[in-house]
């Protein structure tokens, strides 16, 4: 069941999917109505399981599932992947490939593959202090307090030195 994402409780899963691209604005809609009828229909056969989700800076899926109170099944798991999938296909853009990072640059966005990422750090074109996007954080908690950080305060700190 669809319920506002600050109705699901810290300890859910959390899943992150950055775009390789910003969304354009005619795509958003559609792809939020998408989202939202995916997440209606995420197991569907359970009362009790809740699930949301936010579409953020244009670039970003984030989906959310309360599977303490209804454990979540390798089916659940797969639905919700051959979903992101058939939106990479319809939207010709990555959203599943963990080798890529995020940062802010300004108000924008940016998404390198690592090995640009690094470059940028060893040009001193990122400093530490650069907010990053931590999306492999797993529960909701830790997408509240850890997924915009800076740098220095990520795992991607050892890329500094």
């Amino acid at each position: 069941m669809f319920v506002d994402f600050k109705e699901i409780p810290e300890d859910a899963k959390v899943w992150v999917y950055p775009s390789s691209r910003k969304f354009y604005p005619k795509e958003i809609e559609a792809i939020e109505e998408k989202v939202k009828a995916f997440v209606e229909n995420w197991k569907s056969d359970d009362e009790t399981f809740k699930a949301s989700y936010q579409f953020l800076h244009n670039r970003f899926i984030v989906l959310t599932a309360d599977d303490v109170a209804t454990p979540l099944k390798n089916v659940d798991i797969d639905a919700s992947v051959s979903f992101i999938l058939s939106l990479q296909q319809e939207y010709e853009v990555e959203l599943l490939d963990r080798m890529n990072v995020c940062f802010k640059q300004g108000e924008h966005v940016q998404y390198k593959d690592l090995k640009d990422f690094k470059k940028l750090l060893k040009n001193k074109a990122l400093t530490g202090k650069t907010i990053i996007f931590d999306n492999l954080i797993t529960t909701k908690q830790d997408f509240e307090n850890f997924w915009e950080i800076p740098i220095e305060e990520s795992w991607y700190n050892r890329f500094l030195r």
